[in-house]
């Protein structure tokens, strides 16, 4: 187990933090959103961020840690696959299984887990490298209420009807201006993306509606707010045309509800070169 017991790390350091020799680390974690603030840093309550930066931080001797990620999760957004950059002060022995049983080891009790570390090349950039953003938001779709799946599924008593669904979900493909969808709190320079996947399936079981949404970026909820819209399809509310029609509208009030937190998780992110080793996945 990692301590923080190598002179350059110890208490009291006086060594300026930039004439550390650091080593580049890419990190693959997952979490349970519930009970963060999100990914990122907040004023108040617990974020992903702040957990991971402070077990890496216990390491060596209290330097402060600074992490890059490839995406910025809500409050109550779960990922399976989220990746995270580190640069980290050279030590001796240290490889991926080291630091990645370190790190999970000073992140307990809360639900998030490094499931693989490797070390990364210098000009790599968890955000900026990233070529691909995979999303994947789960609908129950039944009368009784979830046990299992408790908050981590969107609970939709009403039947959806998902082909309808996964109809209005192919006008959204391609290059958009997504303002519609975008949130008013979004920072993004411009509201235009490109949005290679969105498919709507019913699982084999017939409870869960599944939604698959790739791209190389996302605006602020906007999975959500694609997600919330095309559920006003499936229960009938919208024919399938005024989706498409919110779309030209590039007004937010054109569009449908922001769905819940709950059913969101970033799935995989993928990079030209994957610093874990393994090709990019293929769509399915």
């Amino acid at each position: 187990m990692l301590t923080g017991d190598d002179p350059a790390s110890r208490p009291g350091d006086t060594t300026p933090p930039d004439a550390v020799p650091t080593r580049r680390w890419a990190l693959l974690i997952e979490y349970d959103g519930a009970g963060f603030v999100g990914w990122q840093r907040q004023r108040s309550g617990v974020s992903v961020q702040a957990v991971l930066e402070a077990a890496a931080a216990r390491l060596f001797g209290g330097r402060a840690i600074n992490s890059i990620v490839a995406g910025r999760t809500d409050a109550g957004v779960h990922a399976a696959g989220q990746t995270v950059q580190l640069d980290l002060p050279l030590r001796p022995g240290l490889d991926g299984f080291r630091l990645r049983e370190a790190l999970n080891f000073h992140m307990k009790p809360h639900a998030v887990s490094v499931l693989e570390a490797a070390p990364a090349p210098d000009d790599w950039n968890a955000r900026f490298s990233a070529i691909r953003r995979r999303y994947r938001f789960r609908i129950l779709n039944r009368a009784a209420r979830p046990a299992l799946s408790a908050g981590r599924v969107w609970h939709v008593k009403t039947p959806l009807d998902a082909s309808r669904m996964a109809a209005a979900a192919g006008t959204l493909l391609g290059r958009h201006d997504f303002s519609s969808f975008r949130a008013s709190s979004c920072q993004a320079r411009s509201p235009l993306r490109t949005l290679d996947r969105l498919d709507v399936r019913r699982d084999g079981q017939g409870d869960e509606i599944v939604v698959e949404a790739e791209a190389r970026a996302f605006l602020h909820h906007q999975v959500r707010n694609m997600v919330g819209t095309l559920k006003l399809v499936g229960d009938g509310s919208w024919p399938v045309e005024r989706v498409a029609a919110a779309l030209a509208a590039r007004d937010r009030a054109a569009a449908g509800p922001t769905a819940p937190p709950d059913g969101l998780c970033l799935v995989g992110v993928d990079y030209p070169v994957s610093p874990f080793g393994r090709p990019a996945a293929a769509p399915d």
